[in-house]
């Protein structure tokens, strides 16, 4: 069974003494740190079962955009690309950057096989109803990532000499060229053929392989450090981690997780949740990469729990009472405050708190110490 890593009290508000609480639901998962060089810096739980990377792995899957030179072809800016890396809300920057980059192409949404749904950003939502305006592909929140496949698609289309519509149909199916890219790109960063994987259809109907924790988080280690790429993919690597630094909001949105944390630590990390309690991150400056799966798939309420106390103790953050009182603009603020999470409710009363587990926490010393 796997370790618990992080744990719901339930309580009153108060966190010492008789009346403190008890814990009401745990979170086990499993996690990998490893280096650019296949060496493992922590591992604890199953971490060799193959999961499914699912939405973490974005980043990964943008490196044949830039690495073929179509980002440049068609003037990508970063805005561009940190939403080729995106799981997006669906606010209106989001959708008129997807939009945008299309029009490039001199195409439109209907070039996109993501499927449509709601924003995922409320506001944005409420929005399109009231106008009694439908939702789109553009709304997706993988719309971004799909218009970076498809401008992969376009450049891969002159190269062949064809007409680049009729090229990138069914780029979304495994054995289209554009996918065929994607899927060596994968195999390249994590040290596994993914042909050989266990495949599925992702929600936005790309193929998604389940690969070990250990091997995800080496592809992380690579993408953050450009050891054991090509040339051409560790230069997009770098240039995807300057880019998603230099525009979060556009991976994520408005009090998200990925936009507010990397909108803090800057190229110190680049992170990116998926679906299932999938979490990866990359972490240049210790040269690590980091993948997590939590059990019971719980993403919000537990894996972003498990990356805050990851990142905090990689990074050599400030934690506990220190963290707290640090200026709530800090990076170390912003972190602790994700570790450990006030709960309150409906009417604004102290129930409890959500928080990495006493024995998850002392495991993660180790990064510190490293």
């Amino acid at each position: 069974m796997n370790p618990v890593f992080v744990e719901l009290w339930r309580s009153d508000g108060s966190r010492s003494g008789p009346g403190a609480g008890a814990v009401e639901s745990v979170h086990r998962g499993a996690l990998a740190v490893v280096d650019a060089g296949g060496h493992t810096v922590l591992a604890r739980g199953d971490t060799e079962r193959p999961v499914f990377g699912r939405s973490a792995v974005k980043g990964l899957q943008a490196l044949p955009l830039v690495a073929s030179g179509a980002a440049d072809v068609w003037s990508l800016s970063d805005t561009e690309l940190a939403l080729a890396c995106a799981s997006h809300g669906g606010e209106p920057a989001h959708v008129a950057t997807a939009a945008g980059l299309l029009t490039k192409l001199g195409l439109d949404e209907t070039a996109l096989e993501c499927g449509a749904h709601a924003p995922m950003f409320g506001d944005s939502a409420a929005a399109l109803v009231r106008e009694g305006r439908p939702f789109g592909a553009l709304n997706n929140n993988c719309s971004g990532k799909h218009s970076g496949f498809v401008c992969l698609g376009c450049l891969l289309a002159r190269q062949a000499g064809s007409d680049a519509r009729d090229f990138i149909r069914g780029y979304v199916e495994p054995t289209h060229p554009v996918m065929r890219e994607v899927a060596a790109a994968l195999s390249v960063a994590t040290g596994v053929d993914v042909e050989r994987a266990p495949r599925g259809r992702d929600g936005c109907s790309i193929p998604t392989y389940a690969l070990p924790l250990t091997s995800l988080a080496l592809g992380f280690a690579r993408f953050a450090t450009g050891q054991g790429l090509s040339p051409s993919h560790a230069a997009a690597a770098a240039r995807l981690r300057r880019a998603v630094a230099a525009e979060p909001f556009m991976v994520a949105g408005t009090g998200r997780f990925d936009t507010r944390v990397m909108a803090a630590l800057g190229e110190r990390v680049f992170c990116k949740v998926g679906a299932e309690g999938v979490y990866c991150a990359a972490l240049p400056e210790r040269g690590w990469g980091v993948a997590i799966k939590v059990d019971d798939g719980n993403n919000a309420r537990a894996a972003e729990v498990v990356m805050a106390a990851v990142l905090q103790a990689a990074l050599g953050l400030q934690h506990g009472e220190d963290a707290r009182s640090a200026p709530p603009t800090s990076a170390d603020a912003l972190i602790a405050s994700l570790v450990d999470q006030a709960m309150v409710n409906w009417r604004g009363l102290p129930v409890g708190r959500l928080a990495a587990g006493g024995d998850f926490t002392r495991t993660l010393a180790a990064l510190r110490e490293a």
